[in-house]
């Protein structure tokens, strides 16, 4: 299990045991044994106890009394609604970023382009996702808000494995370049209009293509 600087054991566990329950390691109504992810983690039954309340405050898992822990997990309508408030909250983040991104962040951002149309020639649909998901990290440190940053991480992070289908769509991966290209020229002239309009409608394409492939 990684050690993070900063994370108390618990918190470690539960970022572990969400990590894994967002990405489909753990599948709905899965049984979560305290007993098995304590020894497959390396701690006492008592940081994975503690774990499991966070998650359930979260929704990601439901523990019956008598009977254990199960994951509940994402489902549809959850998808649905991460992505509403996913735009409205990028649409507040872009404007922001508009008034607080330094040149070291449009560097990065233009790299991450760079990186994306050579993996788009090699096909390189694992490596595409990490550098769609690296391009809005980089907006949410630009924004210029630790609030709005662990929101919208939060969010993103809750629909990491659908997003692995909503790429499979033919022209996906090269249609999404393209509106990042298009965002970040809009941030690079101060277009704060423009630059909203295009990251709600990236956020809608995504969407859209979610529930092109079920979800």
């Amino acid at each position: 299990m990684e050690r993070d600087v900063g994370y108390s054991l618990s918190e470690k566990v539960f970022h572990k045991l969400r990590e894994d329950i967002l990405s489909g390691i753990y599948p709905e109504n899965s049984e979560l044994r305290e007993v098995t992810i304590g020894k497959e983690l390396g701690v006492s039954r008592t940081p994975v106890r503690e774990a499991f309340k966070k998650l359930e405050l979260e929704g990601l898992v439901k523990t019956i009394r008598n009977k254990g822990t199960y994951v509940t997990g994402i489902n549809k309508k959850d998808i649905h609604d991460i992505f509403i408030i996913r735009s409205l909250l990028e649409n507040l983040c872009t404007e922001w970023v508009v008034d607080n991104i330094t040149q070291k962040e449009i560097n990065e951002l233009e790299e991450i382009i760079l990186l994306s149309e050579f993996h788009l020639k090699k096909s390189g649909t694992d490596k595409m996702i990490i550098l769609d998901g690296n391009f809005h990290r980089v907006l949410y440190e630009a924004c210029g808000s630790k609030i709005l940053k662990h929101i919208l991480s939060d969010l993103h992070q809750y629909v990491q494995f659908a997003r692995v289908y909503s790429v499979k769509t033919e022209g996906r991966l090269e249609k999404s370049v393209a509106e990042h290209k298009a965002i970040l020229e809009a941030i690079k002239k101060k277009d704060k209009v423009v630059a909203s309009e295009l990251i709600t409608n990236h956020m809608k394409s995504v969407l859209e293509n979610l529930q092109k492939n079920g979800f």
